[in-house]
């Protein structure tokens, strides 16, 4: 066999045994989707039912809260960052981070520190390599998150947030929202203070047009929202990496079948290229017989 052969066939099998692994995390990206959507499903009528609560007592009374009433001075910002502990997902993390950056960037132009909040170790890594500080930072749940997870990281930023001193003035989170196996999208919204216009259930309609009773608090407006709003919170920062995680698996795979296929593609290529080798060997040692076989032909010709 000759030496380009010997280099073709290596290839192949090195392609090969990438392909099946490319093929295997295919396939376990896409037996984790399913069960993604169905935890995104289940937190929905959770969420609504206190995105409405917390609309109906917000615009059903007269209470200020630090969680509902805007400063108009604001000076800080927290930008909480959803990312992927893992690699191999196409653009998810590197489309989030720059979503942040955006946003990052309209925050200072207004005249905000930004200070920054991140889930999952893809987003740390690039802030650590390029030497930009991360106030606090989660790992190891961003393809599988619970309620705990979203708990923790919501006690964290309101905390920061109702701190009297050295606190931040407004809380921003930068996710990916799921629209389907094909689309999944970068996005921002504010979570404190809350905007009603902004307020939205998970159907993208306006909770504030909702037409609510009326209402009786006990013991009053201001207590009802200091139970609801960290639990609003926790619920939103829930969905979002809920919406996160279906999003990481689709975009892996996305990027796992692309690689796949390619990998198919390159192995037919290298196939072809080692069979082209092959005949050429083979018509090399033919012509190399053909040539002997005449030689020794003309050799015995003379001496005869």
């Amino acid at each position: 066999m000759g030496a380009q052969l010997r280099v073709y066939k290596r290839r192949i099998r090195s392609v090969t045994a990438t392909k099946k692994i490319t093929k295997a995390m295919e396939m376990i990206s896409a037996s984790r989707i399913v069960k993604a959507q169905r935890a995104v499903a289940a937190s929905t009528p959770y969420a609504d039912e206190l995105t409405r609560a917390v609309t109906a007592v917000a615009t059903r009374s007269n209470a200020k809260h630090p969680l509902t009433t805007e400063n108009p001075q604001a000076k800080t910002a927290a930008v909480l960052l959803i990312t992927a502990d893992r690699g191999l997902a196409g653009g998810y993390s590197t489309n989030a981070i720059k979503q942040a950056a955006a946003l990052n960037a309209r925050l200072r132009a207004e005249g905000k520190d930004v200070v920054t909040y991140i889930v999952g170790r893809k987003g740390v890594s690039y802030y650590n390599f390029r030497n930009q500080l991360v106030a606090e930072s989660w790992t190891g749940f961003s393809d599988k998150p619970t309620y705990g997870d979203a708990k923790a990281v919501a006690s964290d930023l309101i905390e920061a947030f109702t701190a009297e001193t050295g606190g931040v003035d407004e809380l921003h989170l930068v996710s990916t929202r799921f629209d389907s196996m094909l689309t999944q999208t970068a996005v921002d919204a504010r979570l404190l203070p809350l905007k009603l216009d902004e307020v939205q259930r998970s159907d993208g309609a306006p909770a504030k047009n909702e037409i609510f009773p009326l209402y009786d608090f006990e013991p009053s407006a201001e207590g009802v929202l200091d139970a609801l709003l960290p639990r609003y919170v926790e619920s939103r920062i829930y969905n979002a990496l809920l919406q996160s995680a279906a999003s990481e698996h689709a975009a892996r795979r996305r990027a796992m079948k692309s690689a796949t296929d390619n990998a198919g593609e390159l192995i037919k290529s290298l196939t072809r290229l080692a069979n082209s080798a092959r005949q050429a060997e083979i018509t090399q040692e033919i012509s190399e017989i053909i040539g002997g076989a005449n030689a020794l032909a003309d050799a015995n010709a003379g001496s005869e």
